[in-house]
C-alpha cells in the first residue's frame, strides 16, 4: 500500500516527549495539524515510540527511520502499531518484502547511482543530502533516471530550507523538513508552513484564493471557503478555523455566533488545487438551521447526534434514555441484535437487523464517552496491523455454534499451517509424478488457514514451484541458440532429432500450402476448430482501432498516432505433454486478424517428424507461411535469427517451458536479433475463490483442469467461510474426480504443491488472489460478478459457476495466452494490440511553427543541441522573406 500525503512534505520532530518539547520551530499542536511527521528511532528510544504510536496512530501519519534497529520484529512491530512507512538499508529489504510499499530503502549522501530498481520501486529515502556537496548538482539528473515509488530527501542540519524546498521540486521528491526551522508565521529565520502551502497550491483566481472544504473529524462535508496564504498561518498559530473573506479580510469562524471550529488537520488535495479543513464543530457551521451547508445529518453521524441530544437532555419517556440508566437491559438488547443479525436471511432481513445493533453498539458507545470518530479513528488503526491473531471463536460463543476447541486457537500469529484430515503431502513434496504404487493415496491440497498462519507463512506456501536459477538455464540454452546462429538448419535438425526423436526429419520446416493428407481429422474436430476460430476472430476483431487518433495540440499543430500490424510474426505452439491445437488458434487468429504479413508457427513434431494434424488444419485457415518443426530455444533461436529455410520474424509470441521463456528474454536482449516478445511465461496455474453456495464438484473439475497440465503447474483454492464438511466435500471431489483422469500421475504431482487458503471474507480473498496474480481466476461465488471489481491483478477471470475455465482456453473467444508466474501483475495477455504497434506523426503548418517554434528552440538551446534549434529557425527566418 502506498501511503498518500496529506501535504507535500513531513516534518521531522524529535522522538516523544521531545515532539512539542523544542524551544523554537513549530509547537507540537502545529505539527498534530500539519499531519506528516519523522522519526528517527534507535533502540533507547523505541518504547517511547510505541507509547506514542499507541496514543497518536491516527493522528499522524508517523514515518520512521528505523536503520538504527538490528531486529526484524522491532520493524514488525512498529508496522503494526501504526507506522505508515519505515525505511531500512537496501540489503534488509528482502527481509520485508511481504509488506509491499510500507518498506523502503534509505540511504545516506546523494549517491544513488548503485541503487537497483528492486531497491528503489517501493519508495527511497535519501537521508544526510548535502545541497551544498560537489556532486549535488547531479542528483536531479540521478533521480530521473531511477524507478522510485516515492522519493524523500531529508537534509544536513543548517541546510537553506527554502533552497532545498525547491530542490525537492525539481527532484519531484518529498522533503524532509526539521520542525525547528519551521513556524506557522514568515520568521527571518523560519520557513512558514503557510508559505511552503501557498507556494505548492494552484489557485485559477485572480486574488490567488484556494478553495477550502471544511469537513467535521468523520469527513461530513461543512461548507465551502477561502484560505490565503495569511489565513493558513492564523489558523496553524491559533489552532481554530481561520479563513479568507472575499469581502472582509480574515474571518475567524464563530468570533460573532458562537459556533466556533477547532482544527484538527490541515490537507490538499491531490491535485493541490484546493485545501481540506477537517474540525470539531461546536454549533452549526451553517447560518440557516442545519448542521452544515450542504444540508442535514445522515445514517450514522445523524444517529450520534441524536444520541448525544439524548444523553444530555435526557427526556421523559424517551427508550434513547431509559438505555443509558439501565446498563443491563442495553447490554442484552446488544446481545439479542446481535443474534437475529446472525439468523438474518435475506438481504432486507440483514439490513434492517444490522441497523438495530449499531443502533444499540453507538448508544453504548456514546453512554461511555466515546464518539463515532473515535471508533473510526479504531477501525484505522486496525488496518494497519500486520500481525495476525487467530480470530477464533471464544468460550461459550464457539460451544452454542458446535465449534470444537482447536489447540492451534492459542498459537502465534506465525503458526503452522493447518493439516487436512487426510492424505497431507508433505511440505517439500516432489515435483515429479509419483510412482504408480502410491496410487491409492488420497490425493489432496495442504490446508493453510488465515487465522492460525502468518502473512509470511502463506507468502511462502503460495511460491510458484521452483524453476531452475536463470543462470543455470542460460547456461544451457545460449549454446543451442549459438549454435543455431550460426549453423542454422543443420542445428536445428540436430536438436529435434535429439530432443524430439524425429531422427527421419530431413528439413525443419514444413511450408505452405500445406498437403490435405496433413489435416485429416474427424468431422467434430474440425467442426470444433470451427467454431473456436469464428468465436476468437469476433472478439478480437471488436478490439480493432475504427481510426488513428488525431489532436491539434495548438493552432496548425496536429499530432497523430496510427496503427500498423508487425509485418513477421513468430508462434511458438508447445508440444510436450499434451497436444495444444487451441495454442495455435489463440495466436493464429489475432495474428491474421491484425494483418500480419508473415505467420510463422513452431511446433515440436511427433517422433515420426510428423506434426499434429490440428495445428497443421489451424495454421491452414490463419494463412501461415510455413511451420517450423521444432520446440524449445532451437525453435525460438531459428525465429529469431533466421535460418536458410526458417524466416526470420520480428516479434515471438506463445507459451513454453522455463527453457523456451528463457531463451525467448535472451533473444530479445540480444540487438543483433531485432526481435521482441510478448511475455515471460511459466507453468500453467488456476487460483479458485469459492463460497458456501459454490458446487463442490464443479469446483474440483475447475482446479483439476489446471492440475493435468503438469507437475509444475501450480492450482490454488481460496475457500470463503466453508466449514469443515463443505471443505471436505471439496477434498473428496479432488480425489474421485482426479482418479477418474489418465493424467492422474502428473495430477499428483501438480497437487502436491498446490494448497487451499481458508478466509473468513471475499474481501481477504480478493487480496490474497491479487497478491498472487494468477494466470487464470475462477469466481465461483454467490455473487460473482460484484467481485471482479475487486479483481486488479489476473490474466483472464472467469465469471460464475456457468464459466469453467475450459471455454476460456478453447471456445469463448477470449484469449488463452496469459501471464503466469505472478506477471499478471505487469503484463496483459496476448491480444490484438500484440500484433500491431503504433507509429506517431505530427503535421505543421506554417502557422503552426510559428507557434510552437519559440518553446523548441529554447528547449534545444536548453541542452545544447544547436542544430535541433537552426532546425526551427532557419524555417522561420524562411517565412519573413
Amino acid at each position: 500500500m502506498e501511503t498518500t500525503l496529506p501535504l507535500p512534505f513531513l516534518v521531522s520532530v524529535n522522538v516523544p516527549p521531545g515532539l512539542g518539547g523544542e524551544k523554537e520551530g513549530l509547537k507540537r499542536e502545529e505539527v498534530s495539524c500539519l499531519g506528516c511527521v519523522f522519526f528517527e528511532v534507535a533502540p533507547p528510544t523505541f518504547d517511547k515510540i510505541l507509547r506514542f504510536l499507541s496514543r497518536h496512530n491516527t493522528e499522524f501519519q508517523s514515518f520512521f527511520d528505523v536503520t538504527r534497529l538490528e531486529s526484524r520484529d522491532d520493524v514488525v512491530t512498529l508496522l503494526d502499531a501504526g507506522a505508515r512507512k519505515v525505511f531500512v538499508r537496501p540489503e534488509q529489504l528482502p527481509d520485508f518484502a511481504e509488506f509491499g510499499s510500507r518498506v523502503a530503502a534509505v540511504v545516506s549522501g546523494g549517491d544513488v547511482s548503485n541503487l537497483s530498481s528492486a531497491d528503489t520501486e517501493r519508495g527511497l529515502l535519501v537521508s544526510g543530502f548535502d545541497q551544498s556537496a560537489p556532486d549535488a548538482a547531479r542528483f536531479a539528473e540521478e533521480v530521473k533516471t531511477k524507478k522510485i515509488g516515492s522519493l524523500f530527501i531529508k537534509p544536513v542540519a543548517g541546510t537553506n530550507l527554502r533552497d532545498f524546498v525547491q530542490l525537492a521540486a525539481e527532484c519531484s521528491a518529498i522533503p524532509i523538513l526539521p520542525s525547528t526551522g519551521l513556524s506557522s508565521k514568515p520568521q527571518d529565520d523560519k520557513l512558514a508552513v503557510s508559505q511552503i502551502l501557498a507556494a505548492t497550491w494552484k489557485s485559477d483566481r485572480p486574488d490567488g484564493l484556494v478553495p477550502t472544504v471544511v469537513v467535521d473529524e468523520h469527513d461530513t462535508a461543512l461548507g465551502l471557503v477561502y484560505s490565503s496564504e495569511e489565513s493558513v498561518g492564523e489558523a496553524l498559530k491559533t489552532q481554530t478555523g481561520v479563513y479568507q473573506s472575499r469581502k472582509r479580510g480574515l474571518w475567524y469562524k464563530g468570533a460573532t455566533s458562537g459556533d466556533t471550529q477547532e482544527l484538527v488537520r490541515i490537507s490538499l488535495d491531490c491535485d493541490n488545487d484546493a485545501l481540506k479543513f477537517v474540525v470539531r464543530q461546536k454549533g452549526r457551521f451553517c447560518h440557516l438551521e442545519q448542521p452544515g451547508c450542504f444540508g442535514d445529518l445522515k445514517g450514522i453521524a445523524k444517529l450520534e447526534k441524536t444520541l448525544l441530544s439524548r444523553k444530555q437532555s435526557s427526556p421523559e419517556g424517551s427508550y434513547t434514555a431509559r438505555l443509558f440508566s439501565d446498563e443491563k437491559l442495553l447490554r442484552a438488547k446488544i446481545m439479542e441484535e446481535a443474534e437475529e443479525l446472525c439468523d438474518a436471511k435475506t438481504p432486507e432481513e440483514v439490513a434492517f437487523e444490522a441497523a438495530d445493533l449499531i443502533y444499540f453498539a453507538l448508544t453504548r458507545a456514546v453512554g461511555a464517552g466515546v464518539t463515532l470518530a473515535d471508533i473510526e479513528k479504531s477501525l484505522d488503526a486496525k488496518s494497519f496491523k500486520v500481525k495476525r491473531r487467530t480470530g477464533d471463536a471464544k468460550g461459550k460463543w464457539a460451544e452454542k455454534e458446535g465449534i470444537k476447541p482447536d489447540a492451534s486457537a492459542n498459537a502465534s500469529a506465525s503458526a503452522t499451517p493447518v493439516e487436512p484430515a487426510q492424505g497431507a503431502a508433505p511440505k517439500e513434496a516432489p515435483r515429479e509424478a509419483p510412482k504408480k504404487e502410491v496410487a491409492a493415496e488420497k490425493i489432496t491440497m495442504k490446508v493453510y488457514d488465515m487465522a492460525t498462519v502468518s502473512a509470511a507463512g502463506l507468502d511462502e506456501a503460495l511460491k510458484r514451484p521452483s524453476q531452475k536459477s536463470s543462470d543455470a538455464i542460460l547456461k544451457i540454452v545460449t549454446p543451442i541458440i549459438d549454435d543455431v546462429r550460426k549453423n542454422g538448419d543443420k542445428a536445428v535438425l540436430a536438436y529435434t532429432h535429439k530432443f524430439e526423436k524425429a531422427t527421419s526429419l530431413t528439413s525443419p520446416v514444413l511450408k505452405a500450402p500445406f498437403p490435405e493428407s496433413l489435416m485429416r481429422l474427424p468431422p467434430e474436430t474440425v467442426k470444433a476448430i470451427d467454431v473456436s476460430f469464428e468465436n476468437i476472430r469476433k472478439f478480437h476483431a471488436a478490439q480493432k482501432e475504427e481510426k488513428p487518433l488525431k489532436v491539434e495540440t495548438m493552432p496548425g499543430v496536429v499530432c497523430s498516432r496510427f496503427s500498423r500490424p508487425i509485418e513477421a510474426v513468430g508462434l511458438y505452439v508447445p508440444g510436450g505433454t499434451a497436444v495444444l491445437p487451441s495454442t495455435a488458434l489463440m495466436l493464429g487468429v489475432p495474428a491474421m486478424v491484425a494483418g500480419c504479413k508473415k505467420i510463422v508457427l513452431a511446433s515440436p513434431p511427433r517422433a515420426d517428424g510428423t506434426i499434429t494434424p490440428e495445428i497443421v488444419y489451424v495454421a491452414h485457415k490463419i494463412g501461415a507461411e510455413s511451420i517450423v518443426l521444432a520446440g524449445g530455444a532451437q525453435a525460438v533461436a531459428a525465429m529469431a535469427y533466421g535460418t536458410e529455410s526458417v524466416s526470420k520474424v520480428d516479434k515471438i509470441l506463445g507459451p513454453g517451458n522455463q527453457f523456451v521463456t528463457a531463451a525467448k528474454m535472451y533473444v530479445s536482449n540480444d540487438t543483433n536479433a531485432g526481435v521482441s516478445i510478448d511475455m515471460p511465461a511459466g507453468p500453467s496455474e488456476v487460483l479458485v475463490i469459492a463460497d458456501k453456495d459454490a458446487n463442490p464438484a464443479f469446483v474440483a473439475s475447475d482446479l483439476l483442469s489446471q492440475a493435468e497440465h503438469g507437475v509444475d503447474s501450480q492450482v490454488v483454492l481460496i475457500a470463503v467461510d466453508l466449514s469443515d464438511a463443505q471443505l471436505a466435500a471439496i477434498e473428496d471431489e479432488v480425489h474421485k474426480q482426479a482418479m477418474a483422469l489418465p493424467r492422474v500421475d502428473i495430477v499428483r504431482g501438480s497437487i502436491a504443491h498446490s494448497l487451499t487458503v481458508r478466509v473468513r471474507t471475499v474481501d481477504e480473498a480478493m487480496e490474497i488472489s491479487n497478491k498472487y496474480a494468477p494466470e487464470h481466476l475462477i469466481l465461483q461465488l454467490k455473487d460473482a460478478e460484484a467481485a471482479v471489481d475487486k479483481v486488479l491483478n489476473a490474466g483472464s477471470v472467469f465469471i460464475g459457476e456457468w464459466t469453467p475455465e475450459s471455454v476460456g482456453d478453447y471456445s469463448a473467444g477470449v484469449n488463452h495466452s496469459l501471464p503466469t508466474y505472478g506477471y499478471a501483475k505487469q503484463y496483459s495477455g496476448v491480444n490484438l494490440a500484440s500484433f500491431v504497434k503504433h507509429i506517431t506523426s505530427s503535421n505543421l503548418t506554417a502557422e503552426g511553427l510559428r507557434n510552437v517554434g519559440e518553446a523548441v528552440m529554447q528547449l534545444a538551446k536548453v541542452e545544447e543541441l544547436e542544430a535541433h534549434r537552426r532546425a526551427v529557425s532557419i524555417r522561420l527566418a524562411h517565412m519573413q522573406r
